[in-house]
């Protein structure tokens, strides 16, 4: 298996707004089973006009992006599953959170009353336009403009989600139901949360039982963990605007948030593969494998 390597300044400030995609979709012609992989935080793409709004060098920027996660479940299409995964750094836009989830006070001109986030995550500085990278540090050296977080949101946040919104329709269309599984990775030291007991390799989130059924988060808990693995449930993540917004067993449509610890894949501080990169790879195929024979008891 090749490892990947460590993107270069050159994968930062080369986009254009509006000039790339926003994501990619893998999949087969025709579509062989309600089961999507997604995963809208490993984008690589950090636009020259995002750093020279930044306080932040092009190291310190990609300190909130789920490095590799994207090439961790590219085997997936080869089960029959379709795979979503974005393009661009989430510290551009973030696609896990409702698209005008804003902060007032980051921004020059006041924003329209339906833009003013007042959530958890805009307080915590985790909004759809993110006001901190990972460590808490300050990504802005100036106000935005509203228009610049509508340009976000036209170019990169509505595209994904009117694609995924889709997929799904297309796989319940078809199947009856449809799976989204969406991918993410935690620092090592976040894990730690859980405590009296060994750090989680994976945290499951499914926003406590209310986005997709005991069969499927069952499934998944009870193969990582005959696999070796430590998993929590819920916390400390039970979940974001995908699962919230997609997630609706009752309609047919599932969704499970996976959280995996960089330490199984990741040198955090160099932010380039470990060691342990091709055996957890190999360990989510086998993962997909089991998927691909079972899919039709979890919807």
């Amino acid at each position: 298996m090749d490892i990947p390597a460590a993107p270069t300044d050159l994968d930062v400030g080369r986009a254009t707004a509006l000039a790339t995609a926003a994501f990619d979709i893998v999949r087969a012609d025709t579509l062989q089973s309600p089961v999507i992989f997604a995963s809208p935080h490993s984008g690589r793409l950090y636009p020259a006009h995002l750093l020279a709004a930044s306080a932040l060098g092009p190291a310190a920027i990609r300190r909130s992006e789920d490095c590799f996660v994207d090439t961790l479940i590219d085997g997936a299409p080869a089960f029959g599953f379709s795979l979503i995964t974005a393009r661009y750094a989430r510290a551009y836009i973030d696609l896990n959170r409702e698209a005008y989830e804003l902060d007032p006070a980051m921004f020059e001109d006041e924003l329209p009353t339906f833009a003013q986030g007042k959530t958890a995550r805009v307080a915590a500085g985790l909004g759809a336009i993110a006001r901190i990278v990972g460590e808490g540090q300050e990504i802005y050296a100036r106000k935005l403009s509203f228009a610049e977080a509508e340009a976000r949101i036209d170019g990169v946040h509505r595209p994904y989600h009117a694609a995924l919104s889709s997929m799904l329709a297309e796989a319940r269309a078809a199947f009856g139901g449809a799976i989204l599984i969406d991918w993410h990775s935690m620092p090592s030291a976040a894990a730690k949360a859980a405590r009296g007991r060994r750090m989680p390799d994976f945290v499951l989130g499914d926003r406590f039982g209310a986005s997709c059924t005991a069969s499927l988060s069952g499934l998944m808990a009870r193969e990582l963990k005959d696999m070796g693995y430590e998993v929590a449930r819920n916390t400390p993540y039970a979940g974001g605007y995908t699962t919230e917004f997609y997630g609706h067993p009752g309609q047919g449509a599932h969704v499970l948030q996976v959280e995996i610890n960089r330490g199984l894949y990741l040198d955090e501080a160099a932010l380039a593969p470990n060691a342990g990169f091709a055996k957890l790879k190999d360990d989510l195929e086998a993962l997909c494998a089991r998927i691909a024979v079972v899919w039709r008891g979890l919807i």
